[in-house]
């Protein structure tokens, strides 16, 4: 079950940070909260025919969790998303892409820093994978001087909201199906950008027709299937290495745009991916147990 929870993360991860290619290219004719509502949207209608393929197959299994705590999950989650997302795509219009992604790799550090206050317990080999993902982060994103601007501001806010978004889907994943739970998340983060892209956008028919190719992409693969396998994956996981998986997020966009775009990787990023892989690795290494506890399960 370990190794297929963390098989989903990193599958979560890989599509993530290829979908950056098609974000870039999408947000050439539509606004930030425009192209998030409308992936998000994407993404929820993309679940209900798997929900109804589900629901048949375990057409006799009990079923996990009441409605009420399915919709709390749901709306605390898509309340989490849209905050996280926003924060972020307003933060980049003012900082560049590099101290973006560093600072939104935050995360990494914050989640086991919440979780020191919701009880959660992290072991030694968990922090110091968490300081090297953070020096590959570093080398990975940080390629120019480092200062503090109100972009930066803004992206770090939303590093703390998804830190939120992970440590919410951690305590509601286990009491409720993950896949209608992921599916009025999407609905959820998809209304709310409704509004600001109102007030503050200029959307059109035409626009999001020439987006059609990124929307789908990001909607379907990368709302729909992605923060799906998070929810799933992160069921009985370690909440700090389940944020170390989905890190590779980084590693993966840099990759893809060597492949995809022709982008060079330099030695300095080549390095960042090898830290964070080894960061992965020590992460999922079991501790070993105590001779008391061992002793105790005999």
């Amino acid at each position: 079950m370990r190794r297929k929870n963390a098989f989903m993360l990193f599958l979560t991860a890989f599509i993530w940070g290829t979908a950056f290619v098609a974000q870039s290219v999408g947000m050439d004719y539509l606004g930030p909260f425009g192209f998030n509502g409308i992936r998000s949207l994407i993404g929820g209608v993309a679940l209900l025919p798997c929900i109804y393929i589900l629901g048949k197959i375990n057409k006799n299994s009990n079923e996990k969790g009441d409605v009420k705590t399915l919709a709390a999950g749901g709306i605390c989650c898509g309340l989490a998303l849209f905050a996280a997302s926003s924060m972020q795509q307003i933060g980049i219009q003012y900082t560049t892409a590099g101290k973006a992604g560093f600072i939104t790799a935050f995360y990494i550090v914050l989640v086991p820093v919440f979780g020191i206050f919701l009880g959660k317990k992290t072991g030694w080999k968990i922090w110091l994978a968490v300081a090297l993902a953070l020096a590959g982060l570093y080398f990975l994103c940080i390629t120019e001087s480092f200062s503090v601007g109100r972009g930066d501001i803004y992206v770090f806010i939303g590093a703390l909201l998804f830190t939120v978004h992970i440590l919410v889907i951690d305590y509601f994943a286990p009491r409720t199906d993950g896949v209608k739970m992921s599916c009025i998340q999407f609905f959820v983060a998809g209304i709310l950008s409704m509004f600001p892209m109102a007030a503050f956008e200029t959307t059109t028919v035409e626009g999001i027709m020439r987006s059609w190719g990124p929307l789908l992409y990001a909607g379907v693969l990368s709302c729909g299937v992605a923060y799906t396998l998070q929810i799933i994956g992160q069921k009985n996981m370690n909440p700090t290495v389940a944020s170390l998986i989905l890190s590779l997020e980084s590693c993966i966009s840099v990759l893809a745009g060597w492949a995809i775009l022709g982008e060079q990787l330099s030695v300095r990023e080549g390095v960042g991916c090898i830290l964070m892989f080894a960061a992965i690795v020590l992460a999922q290494i079991p501790e070993k147990q105590s001779k008391n506890r061992q002793t105790a399960a005999l």
